[in-house]
């Protein structure tokens, strides 16, 4: 393996930059070199917060530049869209359906695109957009807080290693009392 380059983007408090760090974590575990660079200015504030993550024999930067990110996984629909650019040509993107209205947009000052636009960039850049009912699916555990770890779930998927890889770094991640629950979410968002 060369390199494996990731972006994942979302909004302050959707937990990106816990399911960056178990990426970066997995790639470790899988016997890679592995670095991290995150982003997260007014996240406290729900503003946007991206993560790089890359995986390789051996990596000197945590940064994919625009046009060669492998796997973007989008936490929040639009931010889908924002950050498609970094997706290399036939790369994949995995969409949490979950839409965050910003301000601006409530204020009248900008418009939240429609889904169907959302979808056209998307498709322009790749035919690989897996969307993932993430927040639905968490909800339906009883915990809003577990659509990242479904969508790792998916991501574990799309990139075909062994779920037990993720699930064993989730489970050192994760406070105790949450493991179980963070196990079936990921468990969904494979699919199963």
């Amino acid at each position: 393996m060369n390199k494996t380059d990731f972006l994942l983007v979302g909004v302050g408090g959707q937990g990106v930059l816990t399911a960056s760090d178990i990426v970066a974590e997995v790639g470790m575990a899988l016997g890679l070199d592995a670095k991290k660079s995150e982003i997260h200015g007014f996240s406290q504030r729900g503003g946007i917060v991206d993560s790089h993550v890359r995986w390789g024999a051996r990596v000197a930067a945590p940064m994919g530049e625009k046009g060669n990110i492998d796997y973007l996984l989008a936490f929040e629909l639009m931010e889908s869209a924002r950050w498609v650019e970094y997706l290399k040509s036939g790369g994949a993107v995995i969409v949490n359906r979950q839409r965050i209205i910003p301000l601006s947009a409530s204020a009248g000052d900008a418009v939240y695109p429609p889904d169907e636009a959302i979808a056209q960039v998307l498709c322009a850049r790749t035919d690989r957009v897996i969307y993932v009912d993430g927040l639905e699916i968490a909800k339906g555990l009883g915990n809003k807080n577990l659509a990242n770890t479904v969508l790792l779930g998916a991501l574990a998927r799309e990139l075909g290693v062994d779920p037990e890889i993720f699930l064993d770094v989730l489970v050192k991640r994760v406070p105790q009392k949450y493991v179980e629950e963070n196990k079936q979410a990921f468990w969904k968002g494979i699919g199963k």
